[in-house]
């Protein structure tokens, strides 16, 4: 089952080696991981998203809520929360695919970042779903490169 996991800590150097290592050194893998302040520059926000049942998380929970640098742990799997994630991708084009590539990005409120001869750049945020959709049109293009933030996550109240 996946998790996506809220992790308010102090923002100091060290806190994300020390997250990490949480993971690794108890062999969780982290799927996404997304680091930010908040509005206070003394937090940041960490969004992870990880794989795993109710006693994997449940240990997860615990083990970060023993960092002294946590401030809150909040899984969102059970509430209700606004997610996006934000990919560039450069996709192949020619004279005879460039506008059915424009017309795909304007259905999905997408953006033309780059042009060039042969390539478009696009910018997708969107739920993972979109994302994906959108992925697997530009697949009939050809997909040069890809990168993607992970998701970021915010609780609805």
């Amino acid at each position: 089952m996946r998790h996506t996991i809220s992790v308010l800590v102090e923002n100091k150097f060290g806190v994300l080696t020390r997250v990490a290592g949480l993971f690794s050194g108890r062999g969780y893998n982290i799927d996404t991981l997304n680091v930010a302040p908040t509005q206070d520059p003394t937090t940041s926000r960490m969004t992870i998203v990880t794989h795993g049942d109710e006693a994997t998380l449940e240990q997860i929970v615990k083990q970060l809520n023993k960092l002294v640098e946590v401030l809150k742990v909040q899984d969102f799997r059970e509430g209700e929360y606004v997610d996006r994630e934000l990919v560039l991708v450069k996709a192949g084009v020619d004279s005879k695919t460039r506008p059915e590539v424009m017309q795909i990005t304007d259905i999905f409120r997408a953006k033309i970042v780059d042009v060039q001869p042969k390539t478009m750049t696009i910018e997708v945020t969107g739920n993972e779903s979109k994302v994906e959709k959108f992925l697997d049109l530009m697949k009939t293009f050809g997909v040069i490169d890809l990168t993607r933030t992970g998701k970021v996550a915010m609780p609805r109240k």
